[in-house]
């Protein structure tokens, strides 16, 4: 697995994940196209996460990384659009 889709996926995975599409550079993977369709557009993270466990193994330090962004960025998402949402009904 490529060092660049794993640093970029990290902080952009739907972008990684459509600009390694474009230039047929995405992983070999058991996921069919179908799946990797949906998955890129609605939970691009866990896409990236189904790769490297695939390639890597659940071992790997980057699959840890990658659980640990998914992790913050799904729990910490809520929060913000209810404290905005709080917001605008005072």
């Amino acid at each position: 697995m490529d060092n660049t889709f794993l640093i970029l996926s990290l902080f952009l995975p739907r972008v990684a994940l459509i600009i390694f599409y474009f230039i047929h550079a995405i992983p070999q993977n058991n996921v069919p196209f179908i799946g990797e369709a949906l998955l890129t557009v609605f939970l691009p993270r866990v896409l990236v996460l189904i790769y490297i466990a695939d390639i890597l193994g659940t071992g790997s330090v980057w699959f840890w990384i990658h659980l640990a962004a998914a992790l913050i960025v799904y729990s910490g998402s809520g929060k913000y659009y209810k404290k905005k949402f709080r917001k605008n009904q005072n």
